[in-house]
């Protein structure tokens, strides 16, 4: 499939990455897929490379809470609970948004990836120029606040104390957005910021 280029002038040009992210909204993005989905309501997914086992298996039971609702999806996918998402959102049919933390030149679609893009319920973006193919932390963080800016709600099943997702948390509810976490003795550190705690029984709900 063909790289669409969307100019700040353009109608399609998502607004709220100028409302969050200001001078660093970027002069344009880039997607490859069906562009509509980027005008529906999303829930962005964050978690911690490490995750109890007990968030683990509750996160993977709200994620098909969100797969049963057709809730629309967006994220960059690249820790392990993060990547354990999205295959279960692959198995499902609602719509994906996902974010390469690099350019979508020669990007490699990979197998499982082929199918709900050709069906028109993924569509991939970014807003990395044509030379950088390989992504390092400073593009993964600069991604992920850029998927979060796009999202009208946040989940974030754990944010280790200290850890970077856990500093970005915090710049989420500066923006005063709807963050939520798993309702879990261990993210006590996540719901003291203000993070509203959530049960996998109301995922459906949340859009």
């Amino acid at each position: 499939m063909d790289i669409k280029r969307i100019d700040k002038s353009d109608p399609e040009y998502p607004n709220s990455l100028i409302h969050h992210l200001a001078n660093d909204a970027p002069d344009s993005v880039t997607a490859i897929g069906n562009l509509a989905i980027l005008n529906q309501r999303k829930l962005a997914i964050f978690c911690s490379a490490s995750c109890p086992a007990e968030i683990i298996s509750q996160t993977h039971d709200f994620i098909q809470k969100l797969v049963d609702a057709r809730v629309t999806v967006i994220g960059g996918f690249h820790s392990p609970v993060e990547r354990e998402c999205l295959s279960i959102l692959l198995r499902g049919a609602q719509p994906i948004i996902l974010f390469p933390a690099r350019s979508l030149v020669k990007l490699r679609i990979r197998p499982e990836h082929k199918e709900p893009l050709e069906k028109g319920r993924l569509v991939f973006v970014s807003f990395f120029r044509s030379h950088r193919h390989r992504s390092d932390v400073e593009m993964a963080t600069r991604r992920n606040r850029f998927a979060a800016a796009m999202a009208e709600k946040i989940f974030i099943p754990f944010a280790a104390p200290g850890s970077k997702t856990e500093h970005f948390c915090r710049e989420l509810i500066a923006w005063e957005k709807p963050v939520y976490t798993i309702a879990h003795e261990a993210n006590q550190n996540l719901l003291k910021l203000g993070l509203t705690p959530v049960t996998v029984e109301q995922a459906g709900g949340l859009l």
